[in-house]
């Protein structure tokens, strides 16, 4: 399934920004679930279910996303279609309630990652896939290499536009119009934390996360002290997925766009491991991936998702009861 971009979007800019905020997002009704975590906080976890014994598909959102991102609901809405069960845990402090504890999450949490999936694993009644964005697929993947063969609990992985190169992308993110994104980000990230302070007072210096201009400065007053980083440099070293893409041995795809601003196409991995497939188009954007004629839609993402695990798990209980025409651009 190759991808193509409409004539009418042009650039990683438009390919990203468009389809996260100007096309419609299908409809999805979610069932919710709170999960107390072993250290004493809790995630909730949204549910679509499935019919009983087909796959079940859970989803990672990226930095700041939830069930309602483009992403999430439109493959929601498709495994919805197939009758399939979907599950978007979301990592803590992003369900629209702050969590308890001191830490947040992070592109490198594959602990919080391993917890989630056995969880799921252990009350499923049909094959388990998984599939991360963004952040979320960076920490995906993450777990599947630091796992190796424990991570075969899972018949297959996607990872979607995944910061691979955390340094690299951080550098992207920090100068001209990517600092759109950048500001995006922080206007959400820096509430939850000055909530986090009045809660934890002295947890980090208030000031320098006021003044903190870019994710560089962010992850150095937060991220990395929180979840045992020395500063930036060390965490954006050490969470990057890239260095555990050659110890991944379940089948995985890594989808990632050669135009996304959140990392260039330059910085982009060129070895894996045997069970991994590399996939650059040349466009996309950063989660984009929008099809068809003006105002497009955002079907060929979860398409595509849904063709690897049927075409790579390997398993034929992963073949969709009905066939379905994949999307072309």
């Amino acid at each position: 399934m190759h991808y193509r971009a409409p004539a009418w979007l042009p650039g990683g800019h438009l390919q990203t920004i468009y389809p996260a905020t100007c096309v419609a997002k299908p409809p999805v009704a979610y069932r919710r679930e709170r999960w107390p975590s072993p250290d004493g906080d809790f995630i909730d976890v949204d549910f679509v279910d499935g019919q009983p014994g087909k796959p079940l598909v859970v989803l990672f959102h990226g930095l700041e996303g939830s069930s309602d991102s483009h992403y999430a609901r439109s493959l929601m809405a498709m495994l919805r279609e197939r009758g399939w069960s979907g599950a978007v845990p979301h990592f803590r402090g992003c369900s629209g309630e702050a969590n308890l504890m001191p830490r947040f999450y992070h592109s490198g949490d594959a602990l919080e990652v391993d917890w989630i999936v056995r969880t799921l694993h252990a009350r499923a009644p049909g094959p388990v896939l998984v599939a991360g964005v963004s952040l979320g697929g960076n920490a995906l993947l993450r777990w599947l290499g630091e796992s190796g063969h424990g991570a075969g609990i899972v018949e297959a992985a996607c990872a979607i536009s995944a910061p691979l190169d955390l340094a690299r992308g951080g550098e992207a993110l920090s100068s001209g119009f990517n600092m759109l994104y950048t500001r995006m980000f922080l206007q959400t990230l820096k509430p939850k934390c000055l909530a986090k302070l009045e809660r934890y007072p002295g947890l980090f210096d208030r000031k320098a996360l006021l003044g903190a201009r870019d994710l560089y400065a962010f992850d150095n007053v937060v991220t990395a002290p929180l979840h045992g980083y020395r500063d930036t440099d060390d965490y954006w070293h050490r969470a990057s997925a890239r260095h555990v893409l050659d110890a991944i041995t379940v089948p995985t795809l890594v989808l990632n766009a050669r135009n996304d601003p959140f990392l260039p196409g330059a910085h982009l991995p060129q070895t894996a491991s045997q069970a991994v497939t590399l996939e650059y188009p040349d466009e996309g954007g950063h989660v984009g991936f929008a099809v068809g004629p003006f105002p497009g839609r955002i079907d060929w993402l979860p398409r595509r998702i849904l063709h690897f695990f049927d075409e790579l798990a390997g398993t034929p209980a992963l073949r969709a009861p009905a066939a379905y025409e994949p999307c072309e651009a």
